[in-house]
């Protein structure tokens, strides 16, 4: 069974990491992982200013500096650039030392190409062992999510996606979608029609 809405005990175990935000405001954060990758994540850009939305990137670094210029777009639009580290690592299988130096390296090549501070960092999978995160933690603010849209699984409908994202979504929501090769066919779809039935129920849709 695909969990798109993370359990609230799962959140409350790991008050270190942000799941979602302040409910106050009808008010949604999309996040974007794994990219940049032309065509998918150009596709991205596209709905999100056909929307008026901002968004959180957490950029690969190797794909980032594949598509450079992708990467500055991004910025440029005035979208939020995180680290997803450099090769996409997943922690649990990952020794500390080598992930914290796959961390910088993404952290420092994104910032030496963007010429300005990444804050914010999700860990590939949602994966990161406690020694991992703690480090991390001494520089970036780690992001998690909520609300899981499914976008990448095989064995989910693009209709079931767009069903359970809509549903689950609640003030101060963080979104996952993803702008990989494997989602180019998809991602773009859903993401339209996520933000169109939000947007009917009165939401706004902003970065980290």
């Amino acid at each position: 069974m695909f969990i798109h809405k993370v359990p609230k005990r799962v959140q409350k175990t790991f008050p270190e990491f942000i799941w979602r935000k302040s409910g106050e405001h009808q008010k949604v954060y999309l996040t974007f992982d794994d990219g940049p990758v032309p065509q998918v994540t150009d596709g991205v850009l596209e709905v999100l200013e056909k929307f008026g939305a901002k968004a959180t990137f957490f950029m690969v670094g190797a794909n980032a500096s594949k598509n450079p210029s992708l990467a500055k777009e991004v910025q440029h639009q005035g979208h939020t650039i995180g680290n997803h580290t450099f090769n996409h690592l997943n922690g649990l299988w990952t020794r500390a030392s080598k992930y914290l130096e796959n961390v910088h390296k993404g952290r420092n090549y994104l910032e030496d190409l963007l010429g300005q501070k990444v804050i914010f960092f999700r860990p590939p999978y949602g994966k990161i062992k406690k020694r991992q995160w703690k480090a991390v933690r001494e520089f970036h603010e780690i992001v998690m999510w909520d609300v899981l849209s499914g976008d990448y699984s095989q064995s989910l409908s693009v209709e079931k996606s767009i069903l359970k994202t809509v549903k689950y979504t609640q003030n101060g929501s963080v979104l996952v979608f993803h702008d990989q090769e494997k989602t180019a066919k998809k991602t773009p779809y859903i993401l339209e029609q996520v933000l169109f039935q939000l947007s009917d129920k009165g939401f706004e849709f902003d970065a980290l």
